[in-house]
């Protein structure tokens, strides 16, 4: 099959690797659709803090936000997976542990992340082999592109649920990027006034057509006053946000931080003691998966329009250093079909 390998920082192939083979306990899927993130991009650099750790090493076969269709089993008990539409969760825990045991197997210490950390082939190839357990089947009538966007979807909705809005309140979403756009539709289910601050007027633009009713610039919202939001979502890869977010939260508030840059992120937690800020931190779409699904299958979350082209695998390492087709739309989210060729 054909499959996307990194081979060394900033330098990725297609190249032709074995078929994977589903043991017990294992499906074996025909990808239909991947997400590119900035974890991705971060591998492909070999800026991701993973590989100085020795949790990921090169070659890499990247790909964890996905969806495709069940095409072999590894054990009959399974047969009823065949044919469905399934994405995975990312975060592969050992099943043993106490984190496993108490539901927070995104955090076990000896976990896989597809596509990421542990050699678990990633789904920018054409097959993918996902564990039974970590599997979610998503309903026909979900768009193959809101398929795709699970992964970043449950990572947005934990973020949102753990603002714990209430119908009217103000939240304000830092980042106008995937997991921005989604966490304010998502906030704006919940009946919040959502606003949303980026740097890209293309972006901000998105949201409003999203139906996002205000939106700011980065540096106005700097400059504005201070303790104005019942809750801040943080999801930029900016490191003056977090300090930020903070300051723009009301007293008693809650700040969520999703975002993560690639240096320190400097917070005066005497600022968050003496306003009596909540402050949470969001590893991992797992427990937001189903809720995911559930909301873009009813209708509540319609989180196509974030995606601005589809591309062949051949297209993806132009796509990590940052370029973008000629008929790209607005949307910061890439996607791959590992079925095109060009």
């Amino acid at each position: 099959m054909r499959a996307l390998v990194v081979t060394a920082p900033r330098r990725a192939e297609v190249q032709d690797v074995p078929d994977p083979v589903p043991a017990a306990g294992e499906l074996l899927v025909d990808v239909e659709r991947v997400g590119v993130c900035g974890t991705d991009v971060e591998l492909y650099t070999g800026e991701m803090a993973y590989i100085e750790q020795g949790h990921t090493h090169f070659p890499l076969r990247l790909g964890h936000e996905w969806t495709g269709r069940v095409f072999a089993v590894g054990d009959s008990t399974d047969d009823w997976w065949l044919g469905r539409r399934i994405t995975g969760d990312t975060m592969l825990g050992c099943g043993h542990c106490s984190y496993c045991a108490a539901g927070h197997h995104h955090v076990c210490p000896d976990r896989y992340e597809v596509g990421i950390r542990g050699d678990w082939p990633g789904a920018l190839a054409e097959k993918l082999i996902i564990p039974t357990r970590f599997a979610y089947e998503i309903s026909e009538h979900v768009s193959l592109t809101a398929a795709a966007l699970v992964e970043p979807g449950g990572n947005a909705l934990r973020a949102v649920r753990a603002a714990n809005i209430e119908p009217g309140q103000k939240v304000l979403v830092l980042g106008s990027g995937t997991i921005g756009l989604l966490a304010a539709q998502f906030a704006l289910a919940e009946g919040a006034e959502v606003h949303v601050g980026g740097v890209r007027g293309g972006s901000l633009a998105l949201a409003r057509s999203l139906g996002v009713p205000h939106t700011w610039q980065l540096d106005d919202l700097t400059a504005s006053a201070s303790d104005r939001f019942d809750a801040v979502i943080e999801a930029t890869s900016n490191d003056t946000m977090p300090a930020e977010s903070v300051r723009l939260a009301k007293p008693a508030g809650r700040v969520v931080f999703i975002g993560l840059s690639s240096t320190p992120s400097l917070v005066d937690t005497r600022d968050i003691a003496l306003k009596d800020i909540t402050a949470v931190g969001i590893l991992s779409a797992s427990p937001g998966l189903a809720g995911a699904i559930e909301s873009f299958a009813n209708g509540s979350v319609v989180p196509d329009p974030i995606v601005s082209e589809v591309v062949s695998l051949e297209d993806v390492p132009a796509r990590f250093e940052g370029r973008r087709g000629a008929d790209a739309g607005p949307g910061p989210k890439v996607h791959v079909d590992p079925r095109l060729t060009t």
